[in-house]
């Protein structure tokens, strides 16, 4: 992208009455010219800089190495389930301050207001492509997808729910791990997740696990690890704990691509990759394999 053209965009955008200016050696914006807040992205995986308009238009995925970034749940829904069908379960559980740690009911009330939900996961039910199902999103704006005693609460529900009602999980998962500010209570969300999941699995119905970035932590060593198939983005991070940790422990240098969905496919830790894009159908295809039924033929949205 030429300097110029975004010098352009600069102009036409901020509605200046002259064209901003350049240092006559570096080339590079002259003191004061500021360039507007949104209007560009820069890929934090290959550190391409492109329009950000450009980009939310192909669904946040950088055009260059196809590092699928982070969404809300908002755009989430909108690319994975019918229109219309998703209606939320538990929508009024939110956190209390469970061990009294100094500043977190504040916190929690600012993420609220800030990030248009109680709690850093969404569930409920819905359609995708016709199909019944029970889906979880986990949205890395609210502190950034831990999981405390709600997060963990509002997924064993949806899994109840989905037992009880004989429907497949879908789940999307990113999280830092367990919420530091609820201790040891954060941790038992481990078990009670995984403990609904085992319900479940043993009622005969489908759990998909699909891997957004990042997912790491205590999320990724229960719930997240135990879908009967695991689904991963392209490029997204994956693991428990942090490189540097690791390598301090082994004494060992591990690979570039270490904790990559990539890597992950390769050493059986996820069972496929998938675009974005491609991600409807494909789980419109994993649920006809597992025989189940949809009213009517669905007809027309995205990745039909």
């Amino acid at each position: 992208m030429a300097l110029e053209d975004l010098f352009k965009v600069v102009k036409d955008r901020s509605k200046a009455d002259t064209k901003p200016k350049t240092d006559a050696k570096t080339k590079k914006p002259a003191a004061g010219v500021e360039i507007p807040k949104g209007l560009l992205f820069k890929c934090p995986r290959c550190g391409t800089v492109v329009y950000r308009d450009d980009f939310e238009r192909n669904k946040s995925v950088c055009s260059s190495c196809n590092y699928h970034a982070r969404i809300g749940y908002r755009e989430r829904l909108e690319m994975t389930v019918d229109k219309g069908t998703f209606v939320e379960l538990d929508p009024g559980l939110a956190s209390l301050n469970p061990i009294e740690f100094p500043g977190y009911e504040d916190k929690i009330a600012e993420l609220q207001a800030s990030c248009g939900m109680k709690e850093a996961v969404i569930t409920g039910t819905c359609k995708i492509h016709k199909y019944n199902a029970v889906i979880g999103i986990m949205d890395s704006n609210f502190m950034m997808a831990s999981m405390g005693s709600v997060v963990g609460e509002k997924i064993t529900r949806a899994f109840e729910y989905a037992t009880e009602h004989k429907l497949p999980v879908v789940l999307f998962t990113a999280s830092g791990g367990a919420r530091m500010q609820e201790g040891i209570i954060s941790l038992m969300q481990m078990a009670k997740t995984s403990g609904a999941i085992a319900r479940h699995s043993e009622a005969g119905q489908l759990y998909v696990t699909v891997m957004t970035d990042p997912t790491t932590g205590g999320v990724t060593a229960s719930f997240a690890s135990l879908g009967d198939i695991i689904i991963a983005e392209p490029k997204v991070l994956i693991g428990f704990a942090g490189r540097r940790v690791i390598e301090g422990t082994i004494k060992q240098k591990l690979p570039d691509d270490f904790q990559s969905a990539e890597f992950m496919l390769e050493n059986g830790f996820v069972d496929m990759i998938v675009e974005r894009k491609y991600l409807r159908p494909t789980l419109s295809k994993i649920f006809r394999t597992h025989n189940y039924t949809r009213a009517e033929e669905y007809k027309g949205g995205a990745g039909a």
